[in-house]
């Protein structure tokens, strides 16, 4: 039964990586810690759900489990099956990598967020604004902050934030700011290529994003070593395209 703060840890970059360890063990004063990860790395499978075959829990003590699936069914698997209740918070991360901008949409770390909000359970996707971050100390100190804030402010609210912190060390971190998805602008990003055996390939992700620099961005926050803070919603309607497109001749067939 539920009779403490308890928050699952989940992750993309697999039950192993040092970013979940990182923030789990920065966790442990908040309550009850479950972590529930893929086995491997699932990046970039944004929300993406196993439908076609079934799926294995590891476990590996100290409300530890790995899953043969997407961060998307640990959350569900987590909620459903392993706790078998609503946790107080659902945490993605830490993410080796940043998740700026309109990457949200392929992220599985931020997937596994927006699954625990969609569940009613107050959610935040962390990530390090670096490929190879030489340590997670800054970002699992202020991954707790964050969730600790969450925590005593969210009230009946179901809050759903992408946070991003910059790979520096704790002093150098100018604050926390709260912003907005930047906007991407995209370059070559597939590389066309022959294998040894003279076939042709193609790899996607080759070419390096570059942003629009607004002022009030995650990507200008975090390049500024700024904590970037963002709120999302689920609500993905056009209200003002609904407004103006009901005003359209929609009639088909005199109907």
């Amino acid at each position: 039964m539920k009779n403490e703060i308890t928050i699952l840890v989940t992750n993309d970059d697999g039950i192993r990586a040092e970013g979940i360890t990182s923030l789990a063990a920065g966790l442990r004063h908040l309550g009850r810690i479950v972590t529930v990860a893929p086995e491997n790395e699932q990046s970039a499978t944004s929300h993406a759900i196993t439908l076609d075959r079934p799926l294995r829990i590891k476990e590996y003590g100290n409300d530890r489990y790995g899953v043969t699936g997407t961060p998307t069914d640990c959350v569900l698997l987590a909620v459903q099956g392993i706790i078998g209740f609503k946790p107080d918070l659902v945490l993605s991360g830490i993410n080796h990598g940043p998740n700026l901008g309109e990457d949200v949409l392929y992220s599985g770390t931020v997937a596994a967020a927006i699954e625990g909000c969609i569940m009613g359970i107050s959610s935040i996707a962390f990530s390090i604004a670096s490929w190879d971050p030489h340590s997670f100390s800054a970002a699992s100190s202020i991954s707790a902050f964050l969730a600790g804030r969450m925590l005593e402010n969210k009230g009946n609210e179901t809050l759903l934030w992408n946070v991003n912190i910059p790979p520096v060390q704790e002093e150098e971190i100018r604050g926390i700011k709260v912003t907005r998805l930047a906007s991407r602008i995209y370059s070559d990003s597939i590389i066309r290529d022959v294998d040894p055996r003279g076939k042709e390939y193609y790899w996607i992700g080759g070419g390096e994003p570059g942003w629009n620099r607004d002022d009030d961005s995650d990507f200008s926050a975090v390049t500024s070593n700024f904590v970037s803070l963002t709120p999302m919603s689920l609500d993905m309607n056009d209200i003002e395209g609904i407004k103006r497109i009901k005003s359209w001749n929609l009639l088909w067939n005199g109907k």
